[in-house]
């Protein structure tokens, strides 16, 4: 069996997939625009959150005393406009189920993807910039299928697919390299490690990423008063900025050590610890970025918009040390091929 030939069928076919998933988001966010919604209930599809009484409530359906039906004392308007507004929500829950299902379509055809090149290549398939690409778009979609399965934050589906549908996109057209045997500095259990650590702390930054850009959208809004449609059905801006901490809190220990392990893995190919070379020097700006971000949450009291700036930057960092150093300037650590 060509399983190179499979695995790339699976991950253009997974681009695909992911595509019309971030297409049927889009509409989902098109179709809320005409969703009234009350000021204290949020659509879970979309939201996630609970309403004041511990029950989740969609748009159109009766929360706490009544609140958020429409043409009840919640304050909704009656007539034509309940009966449009019903009906968008119907869309918008349409849509996102839609989304949710081919995004699991997409998620599986990627895994597919990597594991197929990796039984071609007869080792852990992430021995260039192709392999770590497709691999590390894995673990971002797992990251988003496993907060939406426990907090239901299907508002992240567009941006995630987005994301997705890019990264395979320009993985399969762009990055992508015939299998080959590993260099030798790369035959070591550090490989394993080193890779490893980094494409999960990788995920948890862009969901953190994602959700810091988010919540400067809804934060502008709310302060001009236009929180309306698809932004209405966000969570408010403080929940967004404390789901983003979450994120890169948990990501900074695992980047951590990515770095620290990728030391250890350079003495063992190299001879040296620290050499200074760009990719390792970009890293370490990552690090220092993040730490910055913590650093100034915990005893500056910095949070909102400057601590969601900073995440954004950490991320800018991550993505150019992920694809900028290795298209740009030649390095130990650069992929070849590309």
């Amino acid at each position: 069996m060509n399983y190179a030939y499979y695995s790339s069928l699976a991950l253009v076919s997974s681009v695909v997939i992911y595509a019309a998933a971030m297409l049927a988001h889009a509409a989902e966010w098109a179709a809320a625009r005409k969703v009234v919604v009350d000021a204290d209930v949020r659509e879970p599809a979309m939201a996630g959150v609970a309403s004041p009484a511990g029950v989740t409530s969609p748009a159109g359906v009766a929360g706490p005393n009544g609140a958020g039906r429409p043409g009840t004392a919640g304050g909704q308007p009656p007539g034509g406009e309940e009966s449009a507004s019903e009906s968008a929500a119907v869309r918008v829950d349409m849509f996102g189920r839609i989304g949710v299902m081919l995004t699991v379509l997409g998620f599986v055809l990627s895994v597919a993807g990597v594991v197929l090149r990796g039984l071609a290549a007869g080792r852990a398939p992430w021995g260039n910039m192709y392999e770590f690409t497709i691999s590390a778009m894995v673990f971002i979609v797992a990251a988003y299928l496993f907060v939406l399965a426990k907090w239901g934050m299907r508002w992240l589906g567009l941006p995630v697919t987005l994301l997705a549908a890019i990264g395979n996109g320009l993985a399969v057209t762009v990055f992508y390299v015939a299998v080959a045997p590993l260099v030798p500095a790369l035959h070591s259990v550090w490989f394993l490690i080193h890779i490893v650590c980094a494409a999960i702390s990788g995920a948890a930054f862009n969901i953190g990423g994602v959700a810091s850009i988010l919540y400067l959208i809804r934060k502008r809004a709310e302060s001009r008063g236009t929180v309306r449609g698809y932004l209405a059905k966000l969570p408010e801006s403080r929940r967004i900025d404390a789901i983003a901490y979450r994120f890169n809190a948990f990501a900074f220990p695992l980047w951590t050590f990515t770095v620290a392990a990728g030391a250890i893995w350079a003495e063992y190919a190299w001879g040296r610890y620290w050499g200074w070379d760009p990719k390792e020097t970009w890293a370490l700006v990552t690090w220092v970025i993040y730490a910055c971000y913590l650093h100034a949450r915990s005893t500056a009291g910095w949070r909102g918009t400057r601590a969601a700036v900073i995440a954004i930057i950490g991320l800018a960092s991550f993505w150019f040390n992920f694809i900028g150093i290795n298209l740009l300037v030649s390095g130990l650590h650069s992929y070849a091929g590309i």
